[in-house]
């Protein structure tokens, strides 16, 4: 909350004047937010390329420029829960995403097999991201990172 109230220029008495339930109701405003700036930038059609490939680098890209939200989606508590009826919509439709860049249309819950590979390189990207965040991964094979992700979720592996 410091961080942010820095950045917006407020004190963190004016900022908690906004936010009643304190640190944690900032921290998953932050990332409700994230999840729709992640969901416009990939629906943006920024990336030159669709499909699997556009959706590691948008979200590899996401994550670069956005650490701390990035941190607020994904690292820290939040009170919305994943993968759960009460789910809010906006984390439902960058969930879908995935699933519609492996082929599984915009339905979530249709294909079960749809969702668990969405989920694994939803968690992929992730460890990625972190890994590269915490300088652990050679920057010299970024390239060949990336075409073995597409390769893999596209069905086919390129050191096979």
């Amino acid at each position: 909350p410091r961080r942010l109230a820095d950045e917006i220029e407020y004190t963190p008495p004016v900022l908690y004047q906004h936010f009643p339930g304190g640190r944690d109701e900032i921290v998953t405003a932050v990332a409700l937010l994230g999840f729709a700036e992640f969901v416009a930038s990939v629906s943006g059609g920024t990336e030159t390329e669709g499909g699997v490939g556009g959706l590691i680098d948008a979200y590899l890209a996401f994550a670069q420029r956005n650490p701390a939200t990035y941190e607020a989606m994904f690292a820290m508590p939040i009170a919305a829960r994943f993968a759960h009826d009460e789910t809010p919509e906006i984390m439902r439709r960058a969930f879908s995403i995935f699933v519609e860049a492996l082929g599984g249309g915009d339905a979530l819950g249709e294909d079960v097999g749809v969702q668990v590979r969405a989920e694994l390189l939803w968690s992929a990207l992730h460890g990625v991201c972190e890994l590269r965040r915490c300088g652990r991964l050679d920057p010299s094979m970024e390239s060949a990172r990336r075409a073995e992700l597409v390769a893999v979720f596209e069905g086919r592996s390129l050191t096979e």
